[in-house]
C-alpha cells in the first residue's frame, strides 16, 4: 500500500491531462483499503487506467487505485470456468490470459484500455460483446463503512455502457475482484462484417485469430494514447425508437443501424458525427480523430475545458441535424 500527497495524475489518465490530486491511495488487498477509509480525505475518486476520465482540473480529495493483480480459476465444469480477477489487472492482460488458456468470452474485447475493475463499472463492449455477458459476480468494498458486498450480475443493473455503479451507487463502492464465467467450448461472435472478414483472412475463427483480428482493426482506427491523448470512444452509440429511425431513413436512406432491446434501434454515433462534418476537425488543441469520428484527441496542451468545448459543439451539431442527443462514455471529473 502506498499513500502519496500532491500527486500528479498525468500518467493516470489517457488524455494526458497534467492535473494533480491532493492524495493518492494505492491498495493491494481489501484489508489495506478498509484500514485506511476513516483516515483519508474525502471525497474519494476510484480510478483504473484512467481511460474513461476527463479531468477538468485538479482533484481535491483522495484518488483510490487498486493494484490487485491476481487471476485465479475458482471453479470449473465440463462447459465453463469461473475466474476471479483482481480489479487492478490490466484488462487486455486478462483477455490475453483467457485466449492463451483456451477460454471463450472476452476475445472480442481485446485491446480495450483500462483495468478489470473499471470493466465491471463501465460495462465495456465491442464487436457485439459486452462485459455483462461474462460477468458473474462483482466483489466490492463499501467506502462508507468498509463492509464487503458481492453483487450478482442481475444486481449490477447492466445495460448499454451502464451499471448500478455508474448510477444509483456511483462513488459508493470500490471494486476488489470480478468473477467471470468463460466458456470452454468454441463460441465465436462475428456479427460485425469487418471482423468476420479479418478473421477469415487469418484462417478462421480460432481464439487467437479473433483476438489478433480485433487488435488489428482497433489499431487501424484508434490512436495510441501514448502518442495522442484520447479516451477511445468518447460518445455512446445512441439508441432510438424505431419510429424515429424510420423517419430518419426518409432523409438518410443509407443510415446504418443495429437492433437493440425492446424494438429500439442503435445508430453509430461515428456516422452521425462524420455526416456533420466533424471528422478530422479541430477546435484549438482538441480535435475529432481523422480515422474515427467517435474519438476526441488531445493534440498537445489541451485542457479538460478544451475537450469539453469540442464535445459540446459536436453534440449540438448532431442534435441540430438529426434530432439525436449524444451521450458521452467519458466521465467529467
Amino acid at each position: 500500500m502506498t499513500i502519496r500527497d500532491n500527486c500528479s495524475l498525468a500518467g493516470k489518465n489517457t488524455f494526458g491531462m497534467d492535473v494533480r490530486a491532493d492524495h493518492m491511495l494505492e491498495w493491494s488487498t481489501p484489508d489495506e483499503l478498509k484500514g485506511q477509509l476513516h483516515d483519508i480525505e474525502k471525497p474519494f475518486l476510484m480510478i483504473g487506467g484512467g481511460s474513461n476520465l476527463l479531468f477538468m482540473g485538479d482533484f481535491n480529495g483522495t484518488v483510490i487505485h487498486s493494484t490487485i493483480s491476481t487471476i485465479e480459476i475458482i471453479g470449473s465444469t465440463d462447459d465453463d470456468v469461473h475466474v476471479k480477477v483482481g480489479s487492478g489487472v490490466v484488462w487486455d492482460d486478462f483477455v490475453a490470459w483467457s485466449v492463451i488458456n483456451g477460454f471463450w468470452g472476452v476475445e472480442n474485447l481485446s485491446a480495450i484500455p483500462g483495468e478489470v475493475g473499471a470493466s465491471a463499472v463501465q460495462n465495456i463492449g465491442a464487436y457485439g460483446v459486452e462485459a455483462k455477458d461474462v460477468i458473474d459476480t462483482v466483489q466490492t468494498i463499501c467506502l462508507a463503512d468498509g463492509s464487503e458486498r458481492d453483487f450478482s450480475n442481475a444486481e449490477c443493473g447492466y445495460s448499454y455502457r451502464q451499471s448500478i455503479f455508474k448510477n444509483e451507487l456511483k462513488g459508493q463502492y470500490a471494486v476488489a475482484y470480478v468473477i467471470f464465467r468463460l466458456s470452454k467450448a468454441a463460441a465465436p461472435k462475428l456479427g460485425y462484417g469487418a471482423l468476420e472478414q479479418e478473421v477469415e483472412r487469418r484462417g478462421g475463427p480460432t481464439l487467437a485469430n479473433i483476438r489478433h483480428a480485433v487488435i488489428s482493426i482497433r489499431e487501424s482506427k484508434l490512436p495510441d494514447p501514448k502518442v495522442l491523448g484520447n479516451a477511445g470512444s468518447f460518445f455512446m452509440n445512441p439508441v432510438i425508437p424505431s419510429a424515429q429511425f424510420d423517419a430518419l431513413k426518409v432523409s438518410w436512406p443509407e443510415i446504418p443501424s443495429y437492433p437493440a432491446n425492446d424494438g429500439m434501434i442503435k445508430v453509430p454515433a461515428g456516422w452521425l458525427i462524420e455526416k456533420c462534418g466533424w471528422k478530422g476537425r479541430s477546435l484549438g488543441p482538441a480535435a475529432v480523430y481523422d480515422r474515427q469520428a467517435l474519438v476526441l484527441v488531445n493534440k498537445g496542451g489541451a485542457t479538460g475545458a478544451d475537450i469539453k468545448r469540442l464535445a459540446d459543439a459536436v453534440i449540438q451539431d448532431v442534435y441540430s441535424r438529426f434530432g439525436i442527443t449524444l451521450s458521452t462514455e467519458v466521465n467529467y471529473i
